[in-house]
């Protein structure tokens, strides 16, 4: 397919994808608070679900990392971390304390160290830490553990993540708030009782409260953000942005930008265990998606480009474009260009194809021989509750993991 061959599918459907040839365009700096990102991509928080039982990086974990350390992105997003064990997705899942903490300054280091040698800088790291309400898999969960007095001392949690993740060297911070997970649950409890449900107020408690510790905590020019969800794909009342509505997303990022100076928003949608097709567009996959995944792509950056225009002088970093393969790039462009966000992420590309920043900064594009190809075999992994990587592109390490846990 040719860039006008995929311009011209978008049109049948009725859909429109910011694409543009302008490339060089996304090697523009970046100015985020006191941070200056050297260009305008950024590698999403891809989990890959190999940490060691007490929550340091496993060996699977630190070559990851080494591999996105060359790729050349102005922003790495570090993938989920937990704030407390029992809020863990599975017993590999990261987390972050105090008696681990000489792991995180090391893998830290490492990113800089090979970054800096490889690219000529070193990127800033954003944590992105969180609590996995109801998808939360520790060996034992206590059954109140989602009660308002629980809820409300996760609140404090979220400020010494902050201080912690600063002592390891990260550059900043991310209170989850997307994909399922507890934040961006609540988000949606419009008929729960209590402090965290009903009006948008209570629903945003946590995840405003959370924001709010994890600035007192954190030292100065440390970046305080989130990856939030504006649209969960469920119908009301038990989705956040139902119907692609913004009026809520939009009132809640005026708080998180205007009141609370939040400067940077990485933009997401969807839950990956529930309805993948749309903030993962894939040809096949666990079920037949209900739309066209170019449909997904361009809800995505339809959506996020509102959330951009509404709030010029917020960073917003856009989520999607990774099943676009080779023409991802050309997304990105576009979407830079015509203004629908600062900066763009790729996930499940960084998975299959490290490097892509330093090749399209260099050449102008992506190498279609190292894309993801949107097989979904990577959310399969996570679904299954296996750990997470390209099987397609990097099969020597995580295809015989695929053979023994997704297709046994």
């Amino acid at each position: 397919m040719t860039l006008e061959e995929l311009r011209e599918k978008a049109h049948t459907l009725g859909l429109t994808l910011p694409l543009s040839e302008r490339t060089d365009v996304l090697g523009t700096p970046l100015e985020i608070g006191p941070v200056t990102l050297r260009n305008c991509l950024a590698i999403q928080p891809m989990e890959g679900c190999d940490g060691t039982p007490d929550g340091q990086p496993g060996p699977l974990t630190i070559r990851r990392y080494e591999r996105f350390a060359r790729g050349g992105a102005g922003l790495l997003w570090f993938e989920a971390t937990a704030i407390v064990p029992e809020g863990r997705a599975n017993p590999r899942q990261l987390w972050i304390n105090a008696g681990n903490l000489d792991s995180f300054r090391r893998i830290v280091a490492m990113i800089k160290e090979i970054s800096l040698r490889e690219n000529g800088f070193a990127p800033p790291i954003i944590l992105q830490a969180t609590h996995s309400g109801r998808y939360s898999k520790p060996e034992s969960l206590p059954a109140d553990h989602l009660v308002d007095d629980a809820l409300q001392a996760l609140e404090g949690k979220f400020g010494q993540a902050a201080r912690l993740a600063a002592a390891a060297g990260f550059d900043g911070i991310d209170v989850k708030s997307c994909h399922g997970y507890l934040l961006c649950e609540l988000l949606s409890a419009r008929e729960r009782p209590g402090l965290y449900g009903g009006p948008l107020e209570n629903r945003a408690r946590l995840l405003v409260n959370g924001v709010k510790a994890a600035q007192a905590a954190a030292p100065s020019g440390f970046i305080v953000t989130s990856r939030l969800n504006i649209y969960d794909g469920d119908a009301y009342p038990y989705g956040f942005g139902a119907d692609e509505n913004m009026q809520e997303p939009l009132q809640l990022i005026g708080i998180l930008h205007k009141q609370l100076g939040m400067p940077l928003l990485n933009i997401t949608m969807g839950c990956p265990y529930v309805n993948p097709h749309v903030n993962r567009p894939f040809d096949r996959g666990p079920y037949r998606p209900p739309e066209p995944p170019l449909a997904g792509v361009a809800r995505i950056f339809r959506l996020t480009g509102q959330v951009q225009r509404a709030f010029p002088a917020l960073a917003v970093l856009a989520s999607g474009p990774t099943y676009l393969r080779q023409f991802g790039a050309n997304l990105a462009a576009g979407a830079v260009e015509q203004g629908d966000c600062k900066l763009v992420g790729f996930g499940r590309q960084a998975f299959a194809y490290p490097e892509f920043a330093r090749d399209v900064l260099r050449t102008g594009g992506f190498d279609p021989g190292q894309c993801c190809v949107a097989c979904g075999k990577c959310s399969q992994l996570m679904r299954a509750g296996s750990t997470a990587g390209c099987v397609v592109r990097d099969g020597g390490a995580y295809l015989p993991i695929y053979e023994r846990d997704v297709k046994a």
